[in-house]
């Protein structure tokens, strides 16, 4: 019992730790399953819906916790469970990712004005503003999921024509908000190629903003006092 104690203690103190890990699991099942096997979609979606459990647990602690980012979340789930069940209409495809999309950013807003509100450098900082870099990268990867559905050309990869996997999706999510550029894919789509740009430069400035803010923090921290 005390062990649960100390979990559930940690849990509610770090949320954007476990928001990470979950992430990093979700990264690993999209490497090692197929798609279209019923136990991969049911472990997906068990574990998004932990994901977005987890986005609510990090809105409600923030100063940006306001009733509209639970109703992303909720509108999320409630798409997620219709595509689980065989409703994957495009239509109900892309509602679910505006709601998944509007989730994440919405968490990495609250997460950004929540350190930024700290005046001195925690471990809470730290795995946020790792939470929020992912949880960028996330919420682009289901604007392109977007551009897709709608345009099955809207990317281009060598050797492969229409649809792109998620794990394709997501490789050049993080590929452009890092500014590595290392992805094979290249947005084609008038749309998509837009988003790239935003999340190009968002990428970059959040990069810039963040380690800035961080170093100021650690700095606030190790200062002597008056």
């Amino acid at each position: 019992m005390q062990a649960f104690r100390n979990f559930w203690k940690g849990f509610r103190l770090l949320p954007s730790a476990w928001l990470l890990i979950v992430q990093f699991f979700i990264l690993i099942l999209s490497s090692i399953s197929n798609d279209s096997h019923i136990s991969y979609r049911a472990i997906s979606w068990v574990l998004g819906a932990l994901a977005l459990l987890l986005i609510a647990k990090v809105i409600r602690q923030s100063p940006a916790f306001t009733a509209l980012g639970l109703f992303f979340v909720s509108g999320a789930l409630l798409f997620s469970i219709l595509i689980l069940l065989g409703y994957r209409e495009p239509a109900i495809q892309i509602t679910a990712h505006i709601f998944e999309s509007l989730a994440y950013f919405y968490a990495a807003y609250g997460l950004l004005r929540y350190m930024f509100a700290d005046r001195y450098l925690t471990k809470d900082e730290m795995f946020a503003a790792g939470a929020v870099f992912t949880l960028l990268a996330w919420g682009f990867a289901f604007l392109y999921n977007i551009c897709q559905l709608i345009d099955p050309n809207s990317f281009i990869k060598p050797e492969h024509i229409g649809i792109k996997s998620w794990l394709d999706i997501l490789f050049l999510s993080f590929s452009l908000q890092s500014a590595t550029g290392l992805s094979d894919i290249v947005p084609s789509g008038a749309a998509a190629r837009v988003i790239a740009i935003i999340q190009m430069f968002g990428g970059v400035m959040y990069l810039a903003v963040i380690v800035t803010r961080l170093v100021a923090l650690q700095y606030t921290r190790h200062s002597p006092k008056d």
